[in-house]
């Protein structure tokens, strides 16, 4: 902070001398025009001098931002000619640029980046990709205050030599027009006289012509990844979806509602993994072993607790009932009324344009299309166990068809992986009455939520009466004596656990290989490489859902799904960059665990200062009510500020209640509009306000309200 205050200090007294010391009457035209004489003989008689004194001057004006850099340039062609006086004021200004640049940076950035670290992140990622086109785009044009450029480019996290070479190279034909102008400085009577509107409109197509280059690099691209194609000159379709899950579902949708000529193809269940296996089935067994869990305890309700007695293959058939009344909403013939082509079948991209069907007849159809949106999902991962194909394990996919089979809940149950489903499983299973014995090799369970979170799912899991064990890593799948075992080890100790049933749920893959892509060239990895607008490397062909992350929910999928069909179909007018600033998501273990934004952990890895306000479920007249007073509200945001960073609920309800602050983030709303908004008594919905309250108190502004105590103090006589 001293050597900032020191240069800061430096700095003003510098440009408190030049003006005081009326420096600044040499660096107009007419103070130049009068001192040419005296210069030029100055340097006839010692040239090397002058010219160091001339280029010390120029970078010194340029570096403090003075006014004068203009007359300067003019006075290098007038006093050096053109092609010395362009060498000495092309590198003085870039020098003199750079240490401008150099002194943004050290005495404003850090300050800045306290204040707007989240907007100058996401700048200063456009910086690390674009930065050195943009600079050279706006050094092209002398309309921009060069000065302006210079610091705030400063802010940046623009590399130092970047920032040099680009600033020479870009500002030599507009320092090139004024040195030549200067060779003629007698005849110049004012600036603008050098900078006609043609000249500038000139230099207007100059700064285009990068991006005119750049969309001409974008077409040879295009032709270069489209190579060896021939593309069709008529279309069977404007849009091949292939994959019906939620991001191909919506996908459809769009297009046929805008009237586009859209076939949908997917080879398994309309629905996808949320309706058939995932979602919609795990949220109907949760809700059964929770009315079993509160039925075990109703004395918390003036009830006999009693034990529920079950048939687990009813459970079980209930759980494919609630799939059943669902799938309506996206089966085929819904699909087919709203105007898409479905297609039961194969899909196989053979080029960019058409893609191949095996339809689940045996016979084949061929589409062309001008667009492709793969949305082929993800499946469950299944480690590479020693033993595991034998073991008869199941995934949260194929537990559904198993366990309905069973008469009863599998007795001694392991879920291998300490994630949300894993922990959602778990707790339903244990319920239902298992014994779940459930491993994760981290050091908590849900690693990805705050520690006080983690211990909370923790709790609530052993409660149910899931055994945890955490640090333990899973080594090999055995048969000891008859019984089936699982190997695992603690700090190197290894141990059994028994088990008749296992559930691996470690985390989903997507879905990549088998639709073409390795051959056309589209490149991935664990997803399939997509830009800012889901583009692939083919600018025809967009992904969607869980093969292109960053999020593996059925809302972002559809999210997602939004800006693939209007960037397939509207693209060539306009794109859109898809938005990921505001994602929600809940576990639905009981109490539930909801989050949206930033939570303490994420903040602390990124460097964010953030203020914590909590509010505990134990106070809401509603969770008493209802002997549900487990869980709190947990809200982060920057010190002193009512903006909202980030949110963790854990209560009952928990996803629903998170809505509220999702839609106050997207749209800007804080804490403070919250605190003002009525909420009907009593909800679970008040907690939100309460927590705002909470921030309010703790926020309050102690001064004034000593100076309010005194007004009421004084209006009392």
């Amino acid at each position: 902070m001293f050597k900032k205050l020191v240069l800061v200090a430096v700095i003003a007294a510098a440009i408190f001398g030049f003006f005081y010391f009326d420096l600044n009457t040499y660096l107009t035209l007419e103070g130049m025009k009068g001192s040419l004489d005296t210069f030029q003989s100055q340097i006839a008689q010692n040239p090397v001098l002058s010219i160091a004194t001339f280029f010390a001057i120029y970078v010194a004006v340029t570096a403090l931002s003075l006014p004068g850099a203009a007359i300067l340039t003019l006075a290098a062609g007038a006093l050096f000619g053109l092609m010395q006086g362009l060498i000495i004021v092309s590198f003085a200004s870039s020098i003199g640029a750079t240490l401008a640049f150099l002194v943004a940076r050290f005495i404003l950035r850090d300050t800045v980046r306290n204040k707007f670290k989240d907007k100058l992140n996401k700048i200063d990622e456009g910086v690390e990709k674009q930065g050195a086109f943009y600079l050279f785009t706006l050094r092209l044009v002398p309309v921009f205050p060069f000065f302006l450029i210079n610091l705030l480019m400063g802010l940046t996290a623009l590399k130092v030599r970047t920032f040099y070479w680009v600033s020479q190279l870009g500002m030599l034909a507009g320092t090139a027009v004024y040195v030549n102008a200067g060779t003629q400085l007698a005849q110049i009577q004012s600036l603008s006289g050098i900078v006609s509107p043609s000249l500038i409109f000139s230099f207007v197509l100059l700064g285009l012509f990068p991006w005119i280059a750049k969309a001409i690099v974008a077409i040879v691209n295009r032709r270069r990844v489209y190579k060896g194609y021939t593309k069709p000159k008529k279309f069977d379709r404007n849009l091949v979806v292939i994959g019906a899950g939620a991001g191909g579902l919506v996908t459809s949708y769009i297009a046929a509602a805008v009237k586009a000529k859209v076939t949908l193809v997917e080879a398994g269940e309309m629905g996808g993994d949320c309706l058939n296996y995932g979602c919609v089935p795990s949220k109907a067994i949760i809700k059964t072993a929770k009315v079993a869990n509160q039925m075990r305890n109703a004395d918390n309700y003036g009830l006999n607790a009693i034990e529920p007695s079950m048939s687990f293959k009813r459970v079980m058939a209930r759980v494919h009932e609630v799939i059943a009344a669902i799938a309506p909403n996206d089966s085929v013939e819904r699909y087919t009324n709203l105007g898409v082509d479905v297609v039961k079948g194969y899909a196989k991209i053979r080029d960019p344009w058409t893609v191949d069907i095996r339809k689940s007849d045996g016979s084949t159809q061929t589409l062309t299309t001008k667009n492709i949106v793969v949305a082929t999902g993800a499946s469950p991962f299944v480690p590479d166990l020693p033993g595991i194909e034998d073991s008869g394990y199941v995934t949260s996919d194929t537990l559904w068809q198993k366990f309905a089979q069973l008469d009863t809940a599998p007795k001694r149950l392991i879920v291998l992986g300490g994630g949300p489903i894993g922990c959602e499983l778990a707790q339903a299973f244990a319920r239902l009455g298992s014994e779940v014995t459930q491993i994760e090799r981290a050091p908590r369970l849900m690693g990805r939520e705050d520690v006080d979170v983690a211990e909370y799912a923790d709790s609530v899991l052993r409660e149910s009466g899931v055994k945890v064990l955490t640090r333990h890593d899973a080594l090999r799948f055995e048969l000891q004596n008859g019984e089936k075992v699982l190997v695992v080890a603690k700090e190197g100790r290894e141990h059994t656990v028994a088990y008749d049933e296992v559930i691996v749920a470690v985390g989903r893959k997507a879905r990549l290989k088998g639709f073409g892509l390795e051959e056309i060239g589209i490149t991935f990895d664990k997803t399939i490489d997509t830009d800012e607008y889901l583009q692939t490397i083919m600018p025809n062909i967009f992904a969607a859902g869980d093969v292109v992350g960053p999020y593996q929910f059925t809302h972002v999928a559809s999210h997602q799904a939004w800006y693939a069909a209007v960037n397939a179909l509207f693209g060539s007018f306009k794109k859109f960059k898809v938005d990921y600033r505001v994602i929600p998501w809940t576990t639905f273990i009981d109490p539930e665990v909801a989050r949206v934004g930033l939570n303490e952990t994420e903040a602390q890895e990124k460097g964010i200062e953030v203020e914590v306000t909590r509010y505990e479920f134990a106070e809401l007249d509603r969770a008493v009510a209802e002997s549900a007073r487990k869980g709190f509200i947990k809200v982060l945001t920057p010190p002193g500020k009512d903006k909202i960073l980030g949110v963790t609920i854990v209560s009952e309800h928990a996803g629903d209640l998170l809505a509220e602050f999702v839609i106050a983030m997207k749209h800007g709303l804080g804490l403070n509009k919250i605190l003002g908004t009525i909420h009907t008594y009593p909800t679970w919905a008040e907690g939100a306000k309460y927590a705002a309250g909470n921030w309010k108190r703790a926020n309050a502004p102690e001064k004034l309200l000593t100076y309010v105590e005194k007004f009421h103090t004084w209006r009392r006589g």
